[in-house]
């Protein structure tokens, strides 16, 4: 018997789930990605990894670090793949500025929610985030728990 994959949105490639916990969000940006061939390819396949990445601004352009692209097998030999490479992110230069100033004066994160595809184009949603230190955390495993016995309650009740 095969395993059966988790559900996603139609479309998602890779969604980095530890965002929310490590985090607390706020805006969320969408960008398209400057991709090579075989890495277009490989998105096809599903083959990405976010767990790991972040977005960081440098002399007016935004780029993500840390995203895991797998090469095909079939890959072709004469181009040599990157799985890690920095990729750029389409963004237009006003929300660069916005993304930019919000990091510098306000100590925020740029963190990579999800990848997937938007009318054939691939894009990437990342958020501004601060990060929770661990009494957040445990606010929210708490808080979480008590809406599960909310739940219980109404249902049974």
């Amino acid at each position: 018997m095969s395993q059966k994959k988790k559900k996603t949105a139609p479309g998602t490639i890779a969604k980095n789930k530890s965002a929310h916990f490590n985090y607390a969000l706020s805006d969320k940006i969408e960008a398209g990605l400057k991709l090579e061939g075989w890495e277009v390819k490989s998105l096809r396949k599903g083959k990405a990894n976010i767990v790991g990445a972040h977005v960081f601004i440098k002399n007016g352009e935004a780029f993500v670090s840390g995203m895991i692209i797998e090469p095909l097998a079939q890959h072709c030999s004469y181009i040599p793949a990157e799985p890690t490479r920095i990729r750029k992110l389409l963004l237009k230069t006003r929300e660069i500025a916005h993304l930019a100033g919000a990091v510098d004066r306000d100590g925020y994160t740029l963190v990579p929610n999800s990848v997937y595809w938007k009318k054939g184009w691939a894009k990437m949603s990342f958020s501004l985030g601060k990060g929770k230190n661990d009494r957040d955390k445990r606010q929210d495993d708490k808080s979480r728990e008590w809406q599960r016995q909310q739940a219980r309650v109404m249902k049974n009740g």
